[in-house]
């Protein structure tokens, strides 16, 4: 059984996948929502700046809680994406939104049992 056009296009962009940075924020209580919705305001510039996926996330069983995943071209991507000023501005407004309980990790991607490398 062969690829559809979707699937192949999504092999093709996963291979370059090299950085990943995932992580959870904590809200403070009732403002999950509002946190929420500024981080998955459309946006463009991550795309050209080399971030091939960012998917935010909520689930019942932490109601303050907000989980991201973010996929990079690489490492170096995702430190200059940090530098430019929509980004920062938008850090800035989600600070007034966070409770300071964080968690999550970073990697270098190096294979998938879903794709050749």
């Amino acid at each position: 059984m062969g690829l559809g056009p979707l699937a192949g296009g999504l092999v093709g962009m996963l291979a370059g996948m090299t950085f990943v940075n995932a992580g959870t924020f904590g809200t403070i209580g009732g403002r999950r929502d509002e946190f929420v919705a500024l981080l998955t305001r459309r946006n463009d510039l991550l795309r050209e700046l080399g971030c091939h996926l960012y998917e935010v996330g909520v689930t019942d069983d932490a109601p303050d809680t907000v989980f991201v995943v973010e996929i990079w071209e690489s490492k170096e991507a995702h430190r200059r994406s940090l530098e430019q000023p929509d980004v920062q501005a938008s850090i800035t407004a989600a600070r007034t939104l966070l409770s300071g309980e964080f968690g999550g990790f970073r990697f270098d991607v190096v294979g998938s049992p879903l794709r050749d490398r």
